[in-house]
């Protein structure tokens, strides 16, 4: 992000107001605009030089040019380290990355062996995308990382396995509610996997917690200013486990709210549309038609699941552990990467 590059002024946060949802929805739609994928190499350097120029006083107050800047490089660099995250990994690219997957999880009519498939799939992508956006103060080992990969993708077999057995078996249904309640398996799995694959991924930051940041007032921002010195350079207060706890729980909320409309509306939907006299004289178009819908559904939910919480999390000192206490910066709060 900008806050990463050198200079002693800070950028504006957003264009929009972050304190509200609405305000975070329109900000984290410009973060994972796919547009941002087409920067390049010389797109983000270009990008780049704007942001520093603008953060060493050469240039001004803020542009378009200069907001499209540090939209190519919010959506391209990581917060904590400031190297560009590899490309299908960022959330720019989560719809893309996530298409083939979901189209395959949704597929009616996989056996076993397509259902486990697509599950350690969707998985393996979880685990590169949670690794790539996560908080890096605290950073997994590779062996921490194998334990979580292997144990989310036992938990998503299971239940996607598990309810496919099961489902047939409710007699009290009627078919055509079987077959809906069918196509809803997947859902049940990603949602639930999805969370435990983050909770695991990160379960280090957890114990081990994550680095907090006092919150800068305007004064405190001119002062670092005037002796040549950005916001980045403030040191960390110390580790917090709380904070990581929260930061952890919040991203795995948003995983399931960003899974659940695009796991659960484009089925139901196909299920409703394959009644239909048009699909099924052109069995064909059913392919076509569920990757609309995916498509559709996968744009709309992102950034409303996305910001659902705050990236960079602002709460009072006095909420975590006793040695924050009293430490807080302006309005005693403190600051922390919660990542994505």
């Amino acid at each position: 992000m900008s806050s990463s590059l050198p200079g002693h002024r800070e950028l504006p946060e957003s264009q929009y107001d972050l304190s509200t949802y609405w305000g975070r929805v329109k900000q984290t739609a410009t973060i994972t605009d796919p547009r941002t994928l087409f920067a390049g190499k010389h797109g983000l350097e270009h990008a780049k030089q704007l942001v520093v120029a603008y953060k060493k006083g050469e240039i001004k107050q803020m542009t378009p040019d200069l907001w499209k800047a540090k939209k190519i490089v919010d959506s391209t660099l990581h917060p904590d380290t400031g190297k560009p995250v590899l490309l299908p990994f960022r959330m720019s690219c989560f719809v893309f990355s996530n298409l083939v997957v979901t189209v395959g999880m949704l597929t009616p009519g996989l056996g076993t062996r397509g259902t486990i498939f697509w599950q350690v799939v969707n998985q393996s992508l979880n685990v590169a995308i949670n690794n790539a956006n996560a908080n890096k103060s605290t950073p997994l080992s590779y062996s921490k990382m194998a334990q979580s990969y292997f144990l989310a993708v036992g938990a998503s077999c299971s239940v996607a396995v598990g309810l496919n057995s099961l489902v047939p078996r409710l007699k009290r249904f009627s078919p055509s509610a079987r077959t809906t309640l069918g196509r809803l398996v997947p859902f049940a799995a990603v949602a639930s996997a999805g969370a435990l694959n983050v909770l695991l991924m990160r379960g280090e930051e957890m114990r081990t917690g994550i680095d907090v940041y006092p919150v800068l007032s305007e004064k405190d921002k001119a002062e670092l200013a005037a002796v040549g010195r950005a916001e980045a350079d403030v040191p960390s207060l110390g580790k917090s486990r709380k904070a990581a706890t929260l930061a952890v729980g919040e991203t795995a909320l948003s995983r399931v709210f960003n899974s659940s409309p695009i796991m659960v509306v484009p089925p139901l939907i196909l299920v409703r549309l394959q009644r239909t006299e048009w699909l099924r004289r052109n069995p064909r178009y059913t392919t076509p038609v569920n990757l609309g819908l995916i498509l559709a559904m996968s744009f709309v939910a992102l950034p409303f699941a996305l910001a659902a919480f705050p990236q960079r999390q602002k709460i009072s000192a006095e909420s975590l552990e006793q040695d924050f206490h009293g430490r807080g910066g302006d309005g005693g709060l403190v600051v922390f990467n919660r990542g994505i």
